[in-house]
């Protein structure tokens, strides 16, 4: 390893992006054709915001790792390359280097693996069948490959073989996330065959198992509730009103679609992401790294709160500076000149903060009834994360709507941003009438192209795990099917109902 890879990887122990791109910059000019050098750049480059630039020295790097793969049939490392670039996102870039990875070594099991991920992310199901059968040739027993393989067959209309499968494996010997991820595929699969009954239990043993993966043990689940108490307390009227009516001279503000998981947002991300002046950033990392870099001119003194009470005008306008150079190192030109909507969904959980920066800001925030964003979250496979931790048990997702939902009532009657809510609901009723009034808000124009958004959505990479949900017409079959299990709500609903309620879901009870 070179001196300059070696002081990249100190820099990179040390927390210090800058200056291991830096070295690694250094690395890959003594040696452009070095697949680790190009590698640990485009992860730096990545991690430090510059995704575009960061992918384009990944994807040289899996270039290099296939030149040295077909000399040896050994794949390992391109296969880790490509599971990079899905870390990123670059799904397209991960299906390319996919495609010459079982093209090279058509016996190893994990490339067709791979492959089916990736075409499952890009909405080609097909596809994704044909190598994940590929894939079960090749390891008939492998619980991982048939817990992919059976939700395949599944959305192919072969529900009952899907079924006998995740059966099968479960009477094997599994891992907490193998058995976490197989009873939840079942759930669902049991789910679209109707056999409603049999749906919780399978439901209630995925809980069970995700407390013994040890990704989900790391989360600090007091992170977000406390985090939701003390921004409570702090952003008061004063605060979030501090910057209110002030111009920002050169400096736009976005739109922010907020909600809770499973509310309706990807949905509303694509029908307004479908209007031509509209560009949509998708569940991304920009308030959080606002926050650190809050926390970093105020030498990490104080709360934030009274970090945001410190700041001056300046600080103000080289925050608001800092998130579009992180949008733009993310986005490029594809940004343009349109109206730049930031659908983060638990951005909620920052209103305080978005509003302090970006007291101009317009907020759009979806609605939905409180049982079927529970029983969708319920049966939603989650990635562990101090958010979605919260949502393993049943209870606990009841406790964790509330808890965000609360928070929402509270800070929307004292936040100085101006805010329209619609529910999901309404949208599927009504579905012109009710965005018509989201695009009249936004200052926009009415463009009936948006009413075919899922042929839109089709084409692209969605973040959000209903990925596959918005590529399909608008439909009324997620509307009230919680009534499908109401005798389970009978735990929750002390949790729920004030927000059916509040929200106007009574008359569906």
């Amino acid at each position: 390893m070179s001196t300059y890879m070696q002081l990249g990887q100190a820099a990179i122990q040390a927390r210090n992006t800058a200056e291991a791109v830096s070295w690694f910059t250094k690395a890959v000019d003594e040696d452009p054709k070095n697949a680790q050098a190009l590698s640990c750049l485009g992860q730096a480059l990545c991690w430090q915001g510059k995704r575009e630039e960061g992918l384009m020295h990944l994807r040289n790097s899996g270039k290099q790792l296939l030149k040295q793969a077909r000399k040896t049939k050994d794949v390992a490392l391109p296969i880790l390359l490509a599971e990079q670039l899905q870390h990123w996102d670059d799904y397209q870039g991960s299906l390319e280097l996919s495609k010459q990875i079982v093209q090279i070594n058509s016996a190893e099991m994990a490339g067709f693996r791979l492959l089916a991920v990736t075409y499952l992310r890009l909405n080609q199901n097909k596809l994704a069948l044909a190598a994940a059968r590929q894939a079960q040739k090749l390891a008939p027993n492998n619980s991982i490959i048939n817990i992919l393989l059976a939700p395949l067959e599944a959305a192919n209309g072969e529900r009952e073989i899907a079924r006998q499968r995740l059966e099968k494996v479960l009477e094997g010997p599994l891992t907490p996330e193998e058995s976490y991820r197989a009873n939840k595929e079942l759930a669902i699969i049991l789910d679209k065959m109707k056999r409603y009954p049999e749906v919780f239990s399978r439901l209630h043993a995925a809980a069970e198992a995700s407390t013994s993966i040890p990704e989900v043990q790391k989360q600090d689940t007091l992170l977000v509730p406390n985090m939701i108490k003390a921004n409570t307390a702090g952003f008061d009227k004063a605060l979030l009103s501090r910057w209110s009516g002030r111009e920002f001279p050169g400096s736009p503000a976005p739109v922010f679609l907020l909600g809770f998981l499973r509310s309706g947002t990807t949905m509303t991300q694509e029908v307004l992401g479908a209007h031509p002046e509209v560009f949509v950033s998708d569940e991304t990392d920009f308030i959080p790294a606002l926050a650190a870099e809050l926390n970093r001119l105020s030498n990490s003194t104080g709360s934030i709160f009274e970090q945001l009470q410190h700041l001056d005008f300046e600080g103000v306008m080289h925050l608001r500076q800092f998130y579009w150079d992180r949008a733009r190192a993310r986005y490029g030109d594809k940004m343009n000149r349109r109206l730049f909507l930031d659908k983060t969904t638990m951005n909620t959980i920052d209103l305080g903060l978005i509003n302090c920066i970006f007291p101009d800001a317009k907020v759009v925030f979806v609605l939905r009834d409180p049982r079927d964003i529970c029983l969708s979250c319920f049966m939603q496979i989650m990635t562990p994360t101090p958010s979605t931790v919260q949502l393993m048990s049943w209870q606990g997702t009841a406790e964790f709507y509330a808890l965000i939902l609360n928070f929402w009532l509270h800070i929307k009657q004292h936040m100085s941003l101006d805010f329209i809510e619609f529910r999901y609901e309404d949208a599927v009723a009504d579905f012109e009438t009710t965005y018509r009034k989201i695009f009249s808000f936004l200052e926009l124009e009415w463009d009936p192209a948006v009413i075919d958004f899922h042929q839109s959505a089709a084409k692209k990479l969605i973040i959000s795990p209903s990925f596959n949900q918005v590529t399909q017409p608008l439909y009324a079959s997620s509307v009230a099917r919680w009534k499908r299990y109401e005798p389970e709500f009978a735990s929750i609903n002390i949790f729920l109902e004030p927000f059916v309620k509040a929200f106007g879901y009574e008359e569906n009870k």
